[in-house]
């Protein structure tokens, strides 16, 4: 099997199998990690792959110039989002001044990405997505719309923002802006998939899914949930345990204060505002350059100072990437024997498992209420 990079360690930004000119190469998914696979006979050993593949060269990070916490200033935004609100009040700061904002969307069970140039369209980014997404389609657009005079302003993980900017090119980045998403690691979309379709879900089938809400599972056409509410699913244990991503992310190259984009937007964790200011959502905000620091001063966000160092303390991922757990290999392998992801992961989590089957034993009692919460799954039905 010939890869673009070394086995394993695909991102799964697909900018190769964009720039590929004979359709050679495609992406091998088998769970626990990507590979971007080229058909020999096809190929023509142009390396248009290998030179865009952000592993195959040194990419160009930079230190935050300047660094803040703080909120958007609408209300609307700041509830609806799955922290303070900055990257939706960013972008559409970027619309009204005339701008395209790219970034990840959920449609027809796939989470790519589209473009907005109105305020309305902005509202189909809003929410965090913790499953790896699909660039594929819009690295063409991107370079056209920069090519053409318009403003750019691409919004997606490190690694994705690596891949927008190799395939552009610098002769283009003064028109390129980009935001990059504190990441942990991103699972297979096809964990998520499986999940679903064991609580009776078809991915196709539903209108969106919301990963960070204050419910676990819920069908909003009709109220009826599975699961219950505040108590911790398992496909949320699995990804705040760090077991299911792919294997590149656990030897991330970005994962560290040095970033790639012009703006990194996080969680400011571990903040020295008040408890209830900071259930209310407060976002993380480092700006590397001039670019970055412009567009955040032009969006409508309450910003405060932040202590960088006790930022980088409260987020791993601006120091080193996600550690590989011992029992990964064990969670795989039952994955794919087709063994239901609830009962893998109660067996690999029992005190965690059995700290949320109390809770929901408490709440259905109505002895505790279904609280605010981090992390759940929401999905709405077409």
């Amino acid at each position: 099997m010939k890869t673009v990079c070394s086995k394993d360690n695909c991102v799964g930004c697909m900018a190769c199998i964009e720039l590929c000119p004979k359709n050679a190469i495609k992406i091998v998914d088998n769970l626990s990690s990507y590979n971007a696979v080229i058909d020999e006979e096809q190929c023509v050993n142009c390396n248009l792959c290998h030179n865009v593949c952000q592993n195959n060269a040194n990419v160009e990070v930079a230190r935050p110039i300047d660094w803040k916490q703080g909120w958007a200033l609408d209300n609307s935004i700041r509830e609806s989002s799955s922290s303070g609100g900055a990257a939706q009040a960013i972008e559409l700061a970027f619309v009204k001044a005339g701008g395209i904002v790219c970034s990840c969307t959920f449609s027809s069970g796939e989470f790519g990405f589209s473009f907005a140039e109105t305020e309305d369209e902005i509202k189909a980014f809003c929410g965090s997505k913790y499953v790896k997404s699909t660039p594929y389609g819009v690295y063409k657009k991107i370079k056209r719309k920069i090519q053409t005079g318009n403003k750019v302003l691409f919004v997606g993980l490190p690694c994705q923002v690596a891949a927008v900017k190799k395939y552009v090119g610098e002769m283009y980045t003064k028109n390129l802006y980009t935001i990059d998403l504190i990441c942990h690691g991103s699972p297979s979309p096809e964990i998520l998939r499986k999940f679903l379709e064991q609580h009776g879900i078809d991915i196709n089938k539903i209108q969106n899914v919301q990963f960070r809400t204050n419910t676990r599972f819920q069908l909003k056409e009709n109220e009826r949930y599975i699961g219950t509410k505040g108590v911790l699913d398992r496909y949320s244990m699995a990804f705040l345990n760090a077991i299911c991503y792919t294997e590149n992310c656990y030897r991330c190259q970005f994962a560290k204060l040095e970033r790639i984009s012009d703006i990194t937007l996080g969680d400011s964790w571990g903040s020295n505002l008040s408890k209830e200011e900071q259930k209310n959502g407060v976002s993380l905000i480092l700006c590397q350059t001039e670019k970055g620091m412009k567009l955040v001063e032009s969006a409508e966000m309450k910003l405060l100072d932040v202590d960088l160092q006790n930022a980088v303390e409260h987020n791993h991922q601006l120091k080193a990437p996600s550690q590989m757990p011992t029992s990964r290999n064990v969670f795989f392998e039952r994955l794919k024997s087709g063994e239901r992801m609830d009962s893998i992961v109660g067996q690999l989590y029992p005190k965690q498992c059995a700290k949320q089957f109390v809770k929901k034993i408490l709440i259905k009692t109505k002895i505790m209420g279904g609280g605010k919460i981090n992390y759940g799954i929401v999905v709405t039905l077409k």
